[in-house]
């Protein structure tokens, strides 16, 4: 079995979206600072990212449709990261510490 035959499988690319996706999943709930969670969520997109694309490239008769909803999913992602971040930096400099149980004390 040579590398082009399983880069030609539609089954190849859903079982490494979906293991990113898992992976995602599992960090999101295992970890215990914002920044991994964060992370997590990151590999969670990222796993639906090549799911629309394997599907666009195997079984869309418009290619267009799976590359705009991989940019939507990654223009999220950014946009994500950076609200993200910034609601890390501000519980950072709150309580000096980026674990998600001392964000309990928030009130709002």
């Amino acid at each position: 079995m040579s590398i082009f035959t399983l880069y030609n499988n539609l089954n190849t690319f859903l079982i490494l979206g979906a293991l990113l996706f898992g992976i995602g999943i599992y960090g999101i709930i295992t970890r215990r600072t914002l920044i991994g969670m964060l992370i997590a969520s990151e590999l969670l997109l990222a796993g639906a990212s090549i799911n629309f694309m394997a599907f666009n490239r195997f079984t869309a008769p418009d290619p267009v449709v799976g590359q705009i909803f991989t940019l939507f999913i990654m223009a999220i992602a950014a946009a994500e990261a950076a609200i993200g971040l910034s609601i890390v930096i501000a519980v950072y400099s709150h309580f000096k510490s980026i674990d998600a149980e001392d964000t309990v004390q928030l009130k709002g």
